[in-house]
């Protein structure tokens, strides 16, 4: 590609030098998007190609400004510079000069169309002279024509900068449904009108019957059932188990609330506060999901002790009456993302694209039909460490460890998950690379920032990942498992090198190895306590 072409002239007699300007370039052939009048546009990253007409001779033609008037011993500089890749410069070259008004590179036909008047050229001549000129138009054209695409890049850069959501449009006639008889679809039966359950209230009065009607009914004062639902959700997430026990089944063959009154106060509560809750020192709206959370977390029911006693086990085992805290394992996702916030590794970046941790070797490869074409590809940097809400997920190739945690596969939709113990999961806690790497960040920071003694920064460890200080009896078990680490990473200094070789996050120079290799595995036993991976 050739990108720039200057012409400057040299005066033997006083040695000054003048730089002529182009003002018109034509050529025989043009590259799109590489026309010759990009040539001389004073753009670096611009210029005239002929791709794919390359190996093939064609001639170019540059038309000044002003006329050239050269004095006696003068010297004309021509230089051109190029931006080119492999095999793509110039092969041979010759410059000519001439005062002929027509470009040389013209063909016959172009010619004698341009020497016919006007007024006597055929359709076919009007046609190739205007092509002609479509082919080797001036300067102006050709900036006007870049500064239309520059412009159109620019308004299709703004629009996809804009946030989109579809809308949904109601037919101007309701769709004719019918009964269909024995399920069949063919076998129509008589047709049915929209309508809601006899046993909920009616629409508004005045109420559309389409979607906007509905969605009105569903979050209106007299619908019982969406508010019940949500708080029962809302529940369910801090206690484990939700007021209705069968938070997937609302219907009549769902399990009786344990504390009926309580569900019912909540989804009142929900809909129209009357406590004067507020969430970062605004008034809680009505539906607020924030202020809801804030007023179950902030109850005395919530913030009892966890403990149990003999006596409540037998009388309440799953903790329905509500006798003490709530007790269960985190979910998959709320225990990658815990991780992450200990060890200083988790981004609090919102919103964006989904990102794509660590993940293990072939599991998503197996599952493409496309190859090496859409082979995962780990993301970089920040990426890594984004909140596991922001995770690409495949139906087929889901993250493995979420898998494990009782994480749906999202084949079918899943309102409920099942909770299970199985070692596995204590397998993925001690080994898969976030949690080693987590455990390796948390452990600089033990050293960084937990004091100087071990005692020290274990207790600043414990505290960080189970909000309370540690009993004598367990320091005394760290401390021990420390130094019985650092005795082995002393002697094998390579298996320290591998340890912290996990993740894609650098390691501090001025830690020695073997004591980072140690205090990591002291970090990785704080995050497989049953206190870390427990509500």
């Amino acid at each position: 590609m050739i990108s720039e072409i200057r012409l400057t002239s040299s005066n033997k007699a006083d040695g000054s030098q003048k730089e002529h300007v182009f003002q018109d370039a034509s050529a025989d052939f043009n590259q799109k998007g590489y026309e010759v009048s990009r040539a001389i546009d004073g753009k670096a990253e611009t210029g005239w190609a002929i791709y794919p007409e390359t190996g093939k001779p064609h001639s170019a033609t540059f038309t000044l400004s002003e006329p050239l008037n050269l004095p006696g011993g003068g010297v004309l500089t021509f230089t051109i510079e190029q931006n080119f890749g492999v095999g793509a410069t110039l092969g041979k070259f010759r410059i000519s000069a001439t005062s002929s008004p027509i470009p040389p590179q013209a063909s016959p036909e172009v010619l004698a169309a341009i020497k016919t008047p006007v007024a006597q050229r055929t359709e076919a001549q009007k046609k190739k002279v205007a092509e002609f000129h479509k082919q080797n138009g001036g300067t102006a054209a050709a900036a006007a024509k870049a500064k239309l695409e520059e412009a159109t890049k620019a308004k299709a850069a703004h629009e996809r900068s804009i946030d989109s959501t579809m809308v949904m449009k109601e037919r101007p006639e309701p769709r004719v449904a019918n009964v269909l008889i024995r399920g069949q679809y063919d076998q129509l039966g008589e047709a049915v009108q929209r309508g809601l359950p006899a046993a909920l209230p009616p629409l508004a009065a005045g109420a559309p019957q389409n979607r906007l009607g509905l969605a009105q009914w569903i979050v209106s004062p007299e619908n019982p059932l969406t508010a019940r639902v949500w708080v029962n959700r809302a529940w369910e997430s801090f206690f484990g188990t939700g007021i209705v026990k069968s938070s997937e089944n609302f219907g009549s063959q769902s399990e009786w609330p344990s504390h009926p009154e309580l569900l019912d106060w909540l989804a009142a509560e929900f809909m129209a506060p009357s406590l004067g809750t507020t969430v970062a020192g605004r008034p809680a709206q009505n539906w607020d999901m924030k202020a809801l959370q804030k007023l179950i977390v902030m109850s005395a029911t919530y913030r009892q002790s966890a403990k149990v006693t003999p006596d409540l086990l037998a009388k309440d085992p799953d903790n329905r009456l509500l006798a003490r805290g709530p007790r269960f394992r985190l979910s998959g996702e709320v225990l990658r993302d815990s991780a992450l916030a200990v060890s200083g590794l988790l981004s609090e970046k919102i919103g964006g694209p989904s990102v794509r941790p660590y993940m293990p070797k072939g599991v998503w490869d197996e599952t493409s039909v496309y190859g090496d074409l859409l082979k995962y590809q780990s993301g970089k940097g920040e990426d890594l460490y984004r909140r596991t809400l922001y995770t690409i997920w495949k139906r087929t190739a889901a993250p493995p460890t979420s898998l494990l945690f009782d994480a749906p596969n999202r084949e079918v939709c899943s309102v409920k998950r099942s909770r299970t113990n199985t070692p596995m999961q204590g397998l993925a806690l001690l080994n898969e690379i976030t949690y080693v790497e987590a455990a390796r960040k948390l452990a600089e920071g033990m050293i960084q920032q937990g004091g100087s003694t071990p005692k020290d920064r274990i207790v600043w460890a414990f505290r960080r990942v189970t909000a309370r200080s540690p009993q004598p009896p367990e320091v005394e078990i760290l401390l021990a498992g420390l130094e019985k680490q650092m005795a082995r990473y002393s002697a094998h200094p390579d298996a320290a090198q591998e340890l912290l070789s996990f993740g894609e996050s650098k390691s501090p120079e001025t830690i020695p190895p073997r004591e980072l290799a140690a205090y990591t595995v002291s970090a990785n036993v704080l995050l497989n306590m049953d206190e870390f991976v427990s509500r």
